[in-house]
């Protein structure tokens, strides 16, 4: 039987399960370099406008996903962003990405938030499909602009 739960600042220990979850599902990619420490990842859960869930069939962690309030200066709501969404390979066509989405919309209906968005890239077809099943595609460009 799946749970699902969202972490707070007492949850360092899951957070560092799920990050290790993230790297497993997407490779090296973003999840190089040192782990955060534990004194970040605490102030991160305890912010109100990160989102963590986890979901364990039993005792194994089976998905997570990450996401941010992205409050709006336009108008007094927010958006949710799914930063991250990861399924371990075992558990997909299960439908644990689809339960980790259904409870966060009732937190992000919680905030004000008038819609989730996430990312998917193309080559990636089994979340193109994930996301084309529940919401309204939109092809955008994405850009990545250095800091330096």
């Amino acid at each position: 039987m799946m749970t699902i739960r969202r972490l707070g600042p007492n949850d360092v220990d899951v957070m560092e399960e799920a990050n290790r979850l993230f790297a497993e599902v997407f490779g090296a990619e973003g999840y190089h370099g040192p782990p955060p420490r534990r004194d970040h990842l605490c102030r991160l859960l305890a912010d109100e406008k990160f989102i963590a869930l986890a979901a364990w069939d039993g005792a194994r962690m089976t998905g997570a996903i990450a996401a941010y309030e992205l409050v709006k200066f336009e108008a007094e709501r927010s958006e949710i962003y799914i930063y991250d969404l990861a399924v371990r390979e075992q558990h997909r066509r299960q439908g644990v990405a689809t339960a980790l989405i259904e409870v966060l919309k009732p937190i992000a209906r919680g905030k004000g938030a008038w819609a989730i968005f996430v990312q998917a890239d193309p080559p990636d077809a089994p979340a193109v499909a994930l996301y084309d099943k529940l919401g309204r595609r939109e092809d955008v460009f994405h850009f990545d602009i250095g800091v330096d």
